[in-house]
């Protein structure tokens, strides 16, 4: 690949970073920040508090993937990307800058909900402006390895987001961060954002979007989407079992160490950090080999490993006693996951045209994600305070063995040729139709 094309992969996924890297620090330093925007006394009601801001933001992710996939598909991709990542250094600042509740009350509580509105909408409309950035900008025989590069990307925020918590934890004391420390790192997203936003300005617009010739007036409108709503269904059902395996072996993952297998903070922070680099590194070695083999291989092979290890794999977990262990079978799990989260961003672009590919992607895949991805870490604590935590376990599974039906199903997209999808879908070809 030339210089060009790792330019596009750089700019296209980048933002990705940043964007999680918000994400992620929201929720690992609500412990800090908590009590600056509530009344002082119960800690606890202060952190729900915080949680159900910090939920609001998952219900804004499927308004983000239809306001933004609307704005890819009629306005451009570089229009989208610029947007999404303004948003989200808007939330940053806001967040950084936020009044405490001795200041002013409620209000700061107020300005940390429209952060987190805004957090929604940017996310939600992100993933499928770059994933149809990265597939289209891609050589046809390259698009598998250059989206990979979006995981890569979102793992690498949250590496970093885990990366300066630690360092804030040992360089500052404990009433420095919930005075001023927890600011710092949503000053750190604030100015990250600012840089992808320069990078994205100077963008070039992919070359399958300017050549489409769809009308104008159909462009990223849910009417168009209703004449494609298979393969939007098809989207949400190919999500399911990736999005829960994925929230349970990387944001979940912390807290099942500590809570389930006894294994202290700093040993269960240490084995995620470590899995999740292992994890980012092999993300584009997938990629490259669905641009060989196809992607059904992929998909199919990582949900029959998560339909058939998950219950073991969670099952040792939860008796883990040390660093090693707890690693390896953290790794054999996102292993498995990879072959979903490799390709996924790329399969959803390839199933729809031109005219309606970002919301086909963003809109059905932030329902899917806010369903299932969202819910995983509380569906997970539900099933462990009914006293039945293996619940969860064989819901994982289940959800996996959902996608693998779809899977084993659904045509084979590797070959497909972008500019020419909306003349495959209006032959009568169904994406549900296995290639033969």
């Amino acid at each position: 690949m030339g210089r060009q094309h790792w330019k596009k992969i750089w700019v296209g996924s980048a933002g990705n970073m940043v964007e999680w890297f918000d994400w992620f620090v929201y929720a690992s330093f609500a412990t800090y920040f908590a009590g600056a925007f509530f009344p002082s006394g119960d800690s606890t009601a202060q952190l729900m508090n915080t949680a159900g801001i910090f939920a609001v933001g998952f219900f804004m992710r499927p308004v983000g993937g239809w306001l933004l996939g609307r704005v890819g598909d009629r306005k451009g991709r570089k229009a989208a990307l610029t947007l999404t990542v303004t948003l989200m250094s808007a939330s940053a600042i806001l967040i950084a800058v936020a009044p405490t509740y001795a200041v002013a009350g409620y209000g700061g509580a107020f300005v940390l909900l429209v952060a987190r509105l805004l957090q929604g909408l940017s996310v939600g409309g992100e993933y499928a402006a770059s994933a149809t950035y990265l597939t289209e900008a891609s050589d046809p025989g390259n698009r598998g390895f250059a989206s990979s590069f979006q995981y890569v990307s979102m793992t690498a925020g949250q590496i970093l987001g885990l990366g300066l918590q630690i360092v804030l934890q040992r360089t500052m004391s404990d009433s420095a961060l919930h005075g001023y420390g927890w600011r710092i790192p949503f000053v750190v997203g604030a100015l990250g954002a600012a840089v992808i936003f320069y990078l994205r300005r100077s963008m070039l617009e992919t070359e399958v979007y300017e050549e489409d010739d769809s009308h104008a007036a159909e462009r990223g409108t849910l009417r168009a989407l209703w004449q494609h709503r298979r393969e939007a269904f098809l989207v949400i059902a190919l999500t399911m079992g990736g999005t829960v395996a994925y929230y349970t072996y990387t944001t979940y993952l912390t807290k099942y160490l500590s809570n389930s297998a006894g294994l202290s903070k700093q040993t269960a922070t240490l084995v995620s950090f470590t899995a999740l680099i292992v994890f980012a590194a092999v993300q584009p070695l997938a990629g490259r080999l669905s641009d060989r083999i196809g992607r059904r291989p992929l998909l199919i092979t990582f949900a029959v490993g998560s339909t058939v290890l998950t219950v073991p794999v969670l099952t040792l977990l939860k008796h883990a006693n040390g660093y090693w262990p707890a690693l390896g079978l953290s790794l054999l799990a996102l292993l498995v996951v990879t072959g979903y989260t490799s390709i996924n961003a790329c399969v959803k672009a390839e199933l729809f045209p031109t005219g309606i590919r970002a919301l086909g992607v963003a809109l059905p895949y932030a329902v899917a994600n806010a369903l299932f991805g969202g819910t995983a870490e509380y569906v997970a604590l539900w099933f462990k305070n009914a006293g039945i935590e293996s619940g969860f376990f064989w819901y994982v599974a289940g959800c996996a063995a959902v996608s693998l039906v779809v899977y084993l199903a659904m045509r084979e997209t590797k070959d497909l040729d972008l500019a020419r999808v909306k003349a495959a879908q209006g032959s009568g070809e169904s994406s549900l139709t296995t290639a033969s």
